[in-house]
């Protein structure tokens, strides 16, 4: 049961809008099995699929091992109800932001609204200015995908991403969620002359424990010559489309 429009998660601050830039539509599409998007006539791989075809052998072998000692059928199992409890925690804070309160009363939709209120209590007040909420940033010709929020946080121009977790994370396992939030700083500089140097990840487990990761200036522009390294990775891979051919960076990191 889902009920939209109630109660739920009902905004408590005067959170500042400011939308000072227009973001395109798109749709998602899958490429041989890979998520893209259709943006402004291109169809483009999605941040997360180039980080996916550019895993290393170790973190491959990593999943691997997991999945071996869980078994498939559990490993799958857990997997989809993680997907489910973020889409849901995503929905509610999304509408947290866009004052459109949301309540789902599954045993799932209950867990994330948890998880949803401590990341509005916790990680939220620092949100000085919404330029954007899921909004889709591209790099013409390269790459696409969609943020959760785009702004002001404590202070400084950022990309802030929600996640939810099965349990608390440690910052040097988190490097892919710091390079997909540098690649989303770098296509939004790009195509709307920002300088975004900041990325923000607001993370709740389903046990309710909130951590919140900050990555600026020279730490975040080396995630950013990290992601380039991964698009000419992918690219030698996988063939350009037309509107790709000769795209070069001018983005400065």
């Amino acid at each position: 049961m889902c009920i939209v429009l109630c109660t739920s998660l009902k905004r408590k601050d005067l959170m500042i809008w400011n939308k000072k830039f227009i973001y395109p539509p798109s749709t998602r599409s899958l490429v041989d099995g890979k998520r893209h998007y259709d943006i402004t006539g291109q169809k483009l791989p999605s941040v997360t699929t180039i980080l996916s075809a550019t895993q290393s052998e170790e973190k491959k072998k990593s999943l691997a091992n997991w999945q071996a000692r869980m078994g498939k059928q559990t490993a799958d199992r857990i997997r989809d109800i993680s997907a489910m409890r973020g889409t849901v925690m995503h929905t509610y804070l999304e509408g947290y932001i866009n004052n459109t309160p949301h309540l789902d009363l599954t045993a799932v939709g209950k867990e994330a609204g948890r998880m949803a209120n401590i990341v509005v209590e916790s990680g939220l007040g620092d949100l000085g200015e919404v330029w954007g909420s899921e909004v889709t940033l591209y790099y013409p010709g390269l790459y696409a995908g969609q943020t959760d929020v785009v702004g002001i946080y404590n202070g400084r121009e950022s990309i802030i991403d929600f996640k939810q977790t099965n349990k608390p994370k440690q910052r040097e396992w988190i490097d892919d969620y710091f390079t997909q939030l540098a690649a989303y700083a770098m296509a939004h500089n790009h195509v709307y002359g920002t300088a975004i140097q900041s990325g923000v990840i607001l993370m709740c487990s389903k046990d309710g424990f909130f951590q919140k990761f900050e990555v600026f200036d020279k730490e975040f522009q080396g995630y950013m010559h990290t992601f380039l390294k991964k698009v000419d990775q992918y690219y030698a891979n996988v063939p350009k489309t037309e509107e790709a051919q000769g795209t070069k960076y001018d983005q400065k990191v």
